[in-house]
């Protein structure tokens, strides 16, 4: 006989008696799998690491894609299905340009992120789709300051002043919980995120594999180049 749960598992739109929907917990469980991605917000802007796993010498570490530009002012780092990252992440880039062309400035941060929200929440309310597997960390700079989000595969969101997904999130969580502290400057904010990251991947960070990216009030988002990101790594973890 098959579990009473199993005939919750089939369609999206049909709540458990305890009232879950299996489909978005499973995609949590693809976030849970995904490789580590860290923010935290500074004095003046956003930093995103993430650690691209790379799995074989074959792999060329720069076709992996984990960190995205928006909008000029607008980043972001992800952690899952990267496939389904991208379809998210090309909304989101229309949905600036829209704002931009209709309203001639900039969209806010916490707009974009809530409409990002709104079109992943629908993917969960609908039979014959999905929910995406994959959480984002958005982070941007409007006329409010920094900001930093992170969103769910059931449409949540929740501002951070540091955060973590993926499958070392307790443990980078954990440094920044202990550590994290306010009105940091640019560089002391990439070298706690790299040592939340090491936390996280528990030592095994491979600086070949990690990928920085900053927004700034003074700067377009901007990712650095692998040679500035072994730098601040070797700066960050040493010997370690």
């Amino acid at each position: 006989m098959q579990p009473a749960n199993m005939a919750y598992d089939r369609a999206i739109t049909v709540f458990s008696p305890d009232g879950r929907l299996f489909q978005v917990e499973y995609a949590r469980e693809a976030v849970k799998r995904g490789t580590t991605t860290v923010a935290l917000k500074y004095k003046t802007g956003v930093v995103l690491i993430v650690d691209k796993r790379v799995t074989s010498r074959l792999i060329e570490p720069g076709s992996i894609e984990k960190i995205f530009e928006i909008d000029e002012h607008i980043g972001c780092a992800t952690s899952g299905l990267v496939a389904d990252a991208r379809t998210l992440i090309d909304r989101a880039r229309l949905d600036a340009q829209i704002n931009e062309i209709t309203y001639s400035e900039k969209i806010q941060v916490k707009t974009l992120v809530k409409r990002i929200c709104d079109f992943k929440q629908t993917y969960t309310q609908y039979g014959g789709v999905r929910p995406f597997g994959t959480a984002l960390l958005i982070a941007g700079v409007d006329d409010t300051g920094p900001r930093l989000f992170s969103t769910d595969p059931s449409g949540a969101l929740m501002e951070y002043k540091a955060s973590s997904e993926g499958s070392g999130r307790n443990g980078a969580m954990s440094y920044f919980e202990s550590n994290y502290r306010e009105e940091l400057a640019k560089d002391e904010a990439i070298d706690m995120a790299i040592k939340a990251l090491h936390k996280g991947t528990e030592g095994k960070l491979n600086p070949d594999a990690t990928e920085i990216g900053i927004v700034d009030k003074d700067i377009k988002f901007k990712i650095l180049t692998p040679d500035e990101t072994k730098e601040y790594v070797a700066k960050a973890i040493g010997g370690n």
